[in-house]
């Protein structure tokens, strides 16, 4: 199936391969939304999940932060046996979750947090993951976990060998570690050993980074059939509908296909109207409504 995502229904999205996801994402030349909630914490509005928000907002993928692929725990989802095909089924979406390959070697900038095994890149949760029909997988670090570039680089074959969605890989931001956070050689190298796309901070976000410097990365990755992904992982996410429209169109300039807003906000997720900002301004109110507006039954 050739389509592109932000013209996708829930019938064509249940039907992808990987493949078709992938193909789908670069079909919509930048327009595509990624919204971002942390499952342990208390949803923005009762009786409904983040995950719910933030698809009727306009998020074309959810990304599911601080999911434990053994506890199954989601809050507002309690009892759920799988939680990732309830969240497809309320959404319409493809569903992701980050797992963290942390650097038990790695010099510290603070005090670290210790993870529990099941948010941890390993063989056993990429094929837990699997078993729970996880459509991609993030492999990059929350604040304070020690991950590090040369950790993500070791945990991307490990999962190629036993995760058949996609891989993204990459930093939003240092994640405890004191070193680069945007590193071509890093990024590029990732694609090399087999992830589908890679993620780069917002212009704005982290500083130091320029959009000559993250465009040069972005023209490099694409020529070799990546995804990018435009990370906001630094709460400013929250901030005001300004920055967002500002952050949207420095992202359109250097060419990146996924826009993503994190889990900074009230209820550990994009403020919704952020989310609503920055689709009017990528890809206008036609896509936006018609975002929107679909049913789930289409």
């Amino acid at each position: 199936m050739k389509k592109r995502l932000i013209s996708c229904y829930t019938s064509d999205v249940a039907k992808m391969s990987p493949k078709d996801l992938k193909n789908a994402i670069i079909a919509s030349e930048g327009r595509v939304i990624l919204g971002e909630t942390v499952v342990t914490a208390q949803p923005l509005l009762e009786g409904v999940t983040n995950a719910e928000v933030m698809a009727s907002f306009s998020a074309d993928m959810i990304l599911l932060n601080e999911y434990d692929v053994q506890t199954k725990f989601v809050c507002g989802l309690e009892g759920e046996e799988n939680p990732i095909a309830a969240i497809k089924k309320l959404t319409g979406r493809p569903i992701g979750i980050n797992l963290e390959p942390v650097d038990n070697d790695i010099s510290a900038l603070e005090e670290l947090i210790s993870l529990p095994k099941g948010r941890r890149a390993v063989k056993e949760n990429f094929i837990e993951a699997m078993k729970q029909n996880v459509d991609f997988i993030c492999l990059t670090g929350n604040p304070a976990t020690g991950v590090s570039n040369a950790s993500i680089e070791e945990s991307i074959a490990v999962a190629k060998k036993h995760f058949s969605g996609l891989i993204f890989a990459g930093k939003m931001h240092g994640a405890g570690v004191e070193e680069k956070v945007l590193s071509e050689k890093n990024l590029l190298r990732f694609i090399e050993l087999g992830a589908d796309g890679i993620l780069v901070p917002t212009v704005g976000t982290i500083p130091g980074v320029n959009e000559q410097e993250v465009r040069a990365i972005v023209n490099r990755a694409k020529a070799l059939g990546a995804v990018v992904i435009s990370t906001v992982g630094t709460s400013q996410e929250s901030a005001d509908s300004f920055t967002i429209r500002e952050f949207g169109l420095s992202n359109k300039r250097i060419g990146v296909d996924i826009h993503h807003l994190g889990d900074g906000g009230f209820g550990r997720m994009p403020d919704p109207e952020n989310l609503l900002a920055l689709s009017l301004c990528i890809r206008g109110k036609r896509h936006t409504y018609f975002r929107m507006s679909q049913s789930l039954n289409r």
